[in-house]
């Protein structure tokens, strides 16, 4: 069933309550001020899917279920599901202005470990393929919101898991009982599970023998026992409230990032899809990395949609014509579009995998990441650059001052220019929101580091092909070039 924006948000009042803020135990996600607005941004996709005009796009029909369901929710089989995800990631962007983690993570962690279960099923003789599956269609009959969670605290980078003065800075396993395994430690700087019904583990890093109780994935409803959630500051902390209850500049939506603190925390078997397969650790990162960097593409093509949209109506409210700003609104729509661009080559260009899941070519996707952390900040500088000071400097009087009664008259009066102040001022309210407050997080390191990303380009690229090419051309043989070591 696809359940309707109201259902939704039940779902997330039943839960128990165990996310805080502040010191504050959250006790209703869907109205807290902390949540709220990331929760009405997830809500926007079930609202979406019972629109007409973006229903084809939010929903698919699931193989396993033979029903429509959400579109994040399906095990992607073939090209065209990857760049129909891209699309969806975009549109999210579009109706929100900001991450969905809860629509987005939790997804490619399942598509990764689709694949992943099946090898290590082949392998091993475990059954970890099918226990997936039936959460999977338990997952699809609920339209349920799935965080991913792969980011461990890590400690010392130089050490390996197993090697840290303190065991638990990576997830792990405590205990193995014939009826599941017991975990600590911690996953950190994870998206939207404010919004989510359910959590879905993966490891961080690629392991070794003697790390093999670090290899574990599973998935836990959020409101699990023995897990606390701790959500992070965030630019959200200060905006300003109207009095219908929800703030400016940036409509009704939000993200959040959340810290999870796994204190032996009991997770039963037909929720565990690996559980000491290290050697799967690396190739389960790989695969979630490889359709993940694709769709991110969409993710910040989109919300440079909003960012070209709102640079127009900033330009005409300052009582310019956009045409005087087209090579920078140009700039914006081609890094835009780039690396939109990128994740549909990427899907195209990917492989089917022997569990008939679909997995984007890792070269093309790493590349994709690296445009990601860096596009996205160019075009937020050109929006701010259009905008002018007011879009950029962030000196605006309060929402509160707008409304004073002795001077709030004066504070429009001074802010109006080719449009009416208060228009002009939640344009640019929303210019600061989307390139300097909560709508850049995400860009440089969400989904892993470009770092992390050009090494996997480096893994990935045809070095002796190139070289091939270049002799055949220059009539020259290899040999002749000995390579030093």
């Amino acid at each position: 069933m696809i359940k309707t924006p109201e259902q939704y948000k039940e779902s997330l009042r039943k839960m128990r309550p165990n996310i805080y803020k502040f010191g504050e135990l959250i006790k209703d996600v869907t109205i807290h001020p902390a949540t709220k607005r990331c929760v009405e941004s997830h809500a926007k996709a079930f609202e979406a899917a019972q629109d007409p005009k973006y229903q084809n796009l939010v929903t698919a029909e699931s193989k396993l279920i033979g029903e429509k369901v959400m579109r994040y929710l399906i095990v992607m089989e073939n090209a065209e599901d990857l760049i129909n995800n891209c699309r969806f990631k975009r549109l999210m962007f579009n109706l929100t202005g900001t991450c969905t983690g809860a629509l987005c993570a939790g997804a490619h962690c399942l598509q990764s470990m689709w694949a992943t279960t099946y090898e290590i099923d082949q392998s091993k003789g475990t059954q970890y393929h099918q226990r997936l599956k039936k959460w999977v269609e338990y997952a699809q009959k609920n339209s349920l919101t799935v965080s991913g969670a792969l980011t461990d605290p890590k400690g010392d980078r130089s050490l390996s898991p197993s090697k840290q003065s303190d065991p638990d800075l990576h997830l792990h396993m405590v205990e193995k009982r014939e009826d599941g395994i017991v975990v600590r430690g911690a996953k950190i700087m994870i998206a939207g599970v404010a919004a989510a019904n359910e959590i879905f583990i993966m490891p961080g890093t690629g392991l070794r023998e003697e790390d093999k109780d670090y290899a574990v994935s599973f998935v836990v409803p959020r409101d699990v026992e023995g897990l606390t959630i701790v959500e992070a500051r965030h630019p959200d902390d200060v905006r300003e409230f109207e009095e219908d209850g929800y703030e400016l500049p940036a409509t009704k939506t939000g993200i959040t990032q959340a810290w999870l603190f796994f204190e032996d925390v009991f997770i039963p078997n037909d929720r565990v899809f690996m559980c000491g397969e290290w050697e799967y650790a690396a190739r389960a990162i790989s695969y979630f990395t490889s359709n993940y960097r694709a769709a991110i593409g969409g993710c910040v093509a989109g919300q440079g949609d909003v960012m070209v949209g709102a640079a127009i109506l900033i330009a005409r409210a300052n009582g310019l014509s956009e045409r005087v700003f087209r090579d920078k609104l140009v700039k914006m729509v081609v890094n835009n579009e780039t690396t939109f661009g990128m994740g549909v080559a990427a899907a195209t260009l990917g492989t089917k995998h022997p569990s008939g899941a679909w997995i984007g070519n890792m070269l093309l996707s790493n590349v994709n990441k690296v445009h990601v952390a860096t596009l996205p900040y160019e075009t937020k500088v050109l929006c701010q650059d259009i905008a002018g000071g007011i879009g950029e400097t962030g000196c605006i009087p309060s929402w509160k001052d707008f409304k004073n009664d002795r001077y709030g008259k004066l504070v429009e009066k001074y802010l109006t220019a080719a449009s009416p102040g208060e228009a002009r001022a939640r344009v640019a309210w929303l210019i600061q929101w989307l390139c300097a407050g909560g709508g850049i997080p995400g860009c440089m390191h969400g989904g892993g580091s470009p770092d992390a990303a050009k090494l996997m380009v480096r893994v990935a690229a045809k070095w002796n092909e190139y070289i091939e090419h270049a002799c055949r051309l220059a009539g020259v043989k290899k040999e002749s070039f000995p390579e030093k070591k």
